[in-house]
């Protein structure tokens, strides 16, 4: 691996080393020491994350009646909060601790054959990130972006801004190690996998895919997208773990590709939870884009392209904004319920976790719905501490056992022990 791609990494890390000047010496992030949890170890985890909506947007709204009763029976953090915007950003933050220093949704620069897209007249594979492989800077985060361009451009500032309107606190430019929470894992000799729905379920299956309509993708041939747009449902922006090179490349089985999969395939997640043994230690599940209560999918019906949020929406597309939510919430019915009715459920100690990646992009807290729900503690509980993403990561690194990782290891990430079954000082 040591072609034009290698070449270009280790040169933008030579770079970013020279501008250590501009980064604090206390800003160092790393694989630190295993976190202590009080609510004890897991054994499974299954994660399930959302898209584009703020706390308020869900709870107390009739279009979502699954999961406002779920968040009535189930754990529920009312101060949990996103690390800045747009999605990819949050997803490397939420299974690596740091962005890694990429700043928006931009698409992996695959190895040995780049970005590819044969949409006619695609910007797509303008700024392709290059593959996550070696040590360097992040980008710093705000915690309240007083303009659109503290937070990458994506929060609509006008007026006063709202405080958090980024994130819970700020987070200046630290050095990161190169790692996700599957390297973790796998060296620890536990396992992961990446449920996506709307990926094809044959060939090609997830290499140098951008985005999929379950069938044609990005590297379906020109002629596939005519007369329209091909409707992006699986999107690689909401699958964190394929921006890594060792990955991409899959030296090792473990932690590869192949640890990717479709929701409906032979080795998908419905498949996997009738079978115990292959459901992973930790399961990263990720509806679609119309399920995940995205909206703004362009070539799909008008629900799935229904505006992320209802500011100066017209009667129609806040008819289409509810019929998103109640569409998100069939689905999130249909994955929690699909897990609880699995055998592994009741098999060792267990967790389902549900929340969004980030707010509606509106100049509000960028606070969305977090819930936990386990098999081997009393539920129900609701906390107001301060939680965010990084505490998230923290929280499944002390229940596996794996050191914590990048800004997992500030002071200001927090073991979730309320949340998880540990009570007794709260």
């Amino acid at each position: 691996m040591m072609g034009k791609l290698m070449r270009s990494i280790l040169k933008s890390t030579a770079l970013a080393l020279l501008g250590a000047t501009a980064i604090s010496a206390v800003s160092y992030a790393k694989e630190g020491s295993v976190p202590h949890g009080g609510f004890g170890g897991f054994d499974h985890v299954f994660f399930i994350i959302m898209e584009n909506k703020t706390d308020t947007d869900i709870l107390g709204n009739s279009y979502a009646p699954f999961i406002n009763a779920y968040a009535k029976v189930a754990n529920r953090a009312t101060n949990y909060f996103a690390v800045g915007h747009p999605s990819a950003p949050n997803y490397l933050e939420i299974v690596g601790g740091s962005n890694f220093g990429l700043t928006n949704d931009y698409w992996p620069n695959w190895p040995n054959g780049g970005c590819v897209d044969h949409a006619p007249g695609s910007t797509g594979c303008v700024n392709a990130f290059t593959p996550i492989a070696v040590a360097g800077a992040d980008n710093p985060v705000v915690a309240t972006a007083t303009s659109s361009s503290q937070c990458n451009g994506e929060i609509a500032i006008s007026g006063t801004p709202a405080p958090n309107n980024c994130a819970l606190y700020n987070y200046p430019a630290a050095y990161f190690t190169p790692k996700s929470i599957a390297h973790q894992l796998v060296q620890r000799g536990m396992s992961w996998k990446s449920y996506q729905e709307g990926l094809p379920s044959v060939s090609p299956g997830v290499y140098g895919l951008n985005y999929s309509d379950g069938a044609y993708s990005n590297l379906s041939p020109a002629a596939a997208f005519a007369p329209g747009a091909i409707q992006k449902l699986y999107a690689v922006k909401h699958n964190p773990f394929v921006y890594f090179l060792d990955i991409e490349t899959g030296a090792n089985p473990a932690l590869s590709l192949s640890q990717v999969a479709n929701f409906d395939s032979d080795n998908g997640l419905w498949a996997d939870l009738q079978h115990p043994e292959r459901v992973p230690n930790f399961s990263f599940i990720v509806p679609d884009q119309c399920n995940d209560m995205h909206g703004g999918v362009s070539g799909g019906t008008p629900i799935c392209s229904a505006p992320t949020n209802t500011v100066g929406a017209t009667a129609t597309q806040q008819e289409e904004f509810s019929l998103l939510l109640q569409q998100g919430d069939a689905e999130v019915a249909k994955v929690i319920t699909g897990i609880k009715n699995s055998p592994v459920w009741q098999m060792g100690r267990n967790a389902i976790i549900l929340t969004w990646d980030e707010n509606d992009y509106t100049n509000a807290a960028n606070r969305v719905v977090f819930l936990a729900e386990t098999n081997y503690a009393p539920n129900g509980y609701v906390s107001n501490t301060p939680y965010d993403h990084y505490s998230l990561l923290l929280t499944l690194e002390a229940g596996f056992g794996l050191p914590c990782l990048n800004h997992a290891c500030d002071k200001t990430s927090l073991v979730m022990d309320d949340l998880f079954g540990f009570r007794q000082r709260h």
